[in-house]
């Protein structure tokens, strides 16, 4: 069955399910299959943005499923699980960090990741510091990125807690944003964590080696990037979108990596994943002193 069929044949099926009383003929309410899908990135904002980066990828995902597929523009994350609460959007494309708030938030439904190659946290120190190990950051300062950035903070901040590290007692976290591996390479800060690709990407453009800004500890891979669809969604359109994009997972690669902002998916797959595979994040939030997943960190 070609694929616009088998889309076809979810939104029919779904269509029906209208469930009359058994004695007083009244009607539950019937699940959303959208004529057409409202999808959002959440670390993009704007209407223009999302053109500019997603466009191949929005026409390579109309393909794929057979479905009509709108840009729905948010300018925060916050927007994008208002807008899922209120069945503005349908599909979300969003990282592990803000995955865990707008789940809490809206009970959205992951039905597809795409991974991201060597998507880790790592641990990098000066030369000649003397330093080897976790342990030896204690009393240090660590440069990391942005406030709740799941590669950038969460990631190295997990790190450091697994060495026994208390990161509110036994070091000072500078959270410094783009600037972070600057001030690092500058000597402003004993160390650094953040994206093993930052880490590699910042290391070629300066013409360094690791020798020169030496690694201490490289954590596990770090959840997928997610695809989630509002709880508002049939199961079977939902599902019927997961079984089109990972059968035409090069189709849709191959596009969202055809512009550069993008190039963080070369290599990448589009498989199944399940909200368990998020507990990790949830542990690295802990860690980080954060117990209520119903706020996105720093807004």
């Amino acid at each position: 069955m070609k694929r616009r069929s088998l889309v076809k044949h979810a939104v029919l099926f779904s269509l029906g399910i209208v469930i009359t009383a058994c004695s007083g003929g009244q009607q539950a309410a019937t699940e959303r299959t959208p004529d057409t899908i409202k999808f959002a990135v959440t670390d993009v904002q704007g209407l223009e943005e999302l053109q500019r980066d997603y466009e191949p990828f929005r026409s390579a995902m109309e393909a794929a499923t057979g479905q009509s597929i709108e840009f729905f523009p948010v300018a925060a994350r916050t927007a994008a699980a208002v807008a899922m609460q209120s069945d503005q959007v349908d599909v979300v494309l969003t990282g592990p960090a803000e995955y865990v708030v707008i789940r809490s938030k809206t009970n959205a439904v992951p039905f597809v990741a795409i991974t991201r190659p060597n998507y880790r946290s790592v641990i990098a120190v000066q030369p000649d510091s003397g330093i080897d190990d976790i342990s030896g950051l204690t009393g240090k300062k660590v440069a990391m990125s942005d406030l709740g950035s799941t590669s950038g903070q969460l990631g190295p901040t997990k790190i450091l807690v697994d060495g026994g590290i208390n990161p509110e007692e036994d070091v000072e976290i500078l959270l410094l944003g783009d600037t972070d591996l600057q001030a690092f390479k500058n000597g402003e800060t004993e160390a650094w964590g953040g994206a093993a690709l930052d880490y590699e990407r910042f290391l070629e453009a300066e013409g360094l080696t690791p020798d020169d800004l030496p690694l201490i500890e490289t954590g596990p891979l770090l959840p997928s990037d997610v695809f989630v669809a509002s709880s508002a969604l049939s199961a079977d359109y939902v599902e019927t979108l997961k079984q089109a994009m990972i059968e035409n997972q090069d189709s849709l690669v191959n596009a969202i990596i055809s512009v550069e902002a993008n190039k963080k998916y070369t290599g990448s797959e589009v498989i199944e994943v399940q909200d368990s595979d998020y507990d990790s994040i949830r542990e690295a939030y802990r860690a980080i002193g954060i117990d209520d997943f119903n706020e996105f960190v720093g807004e």
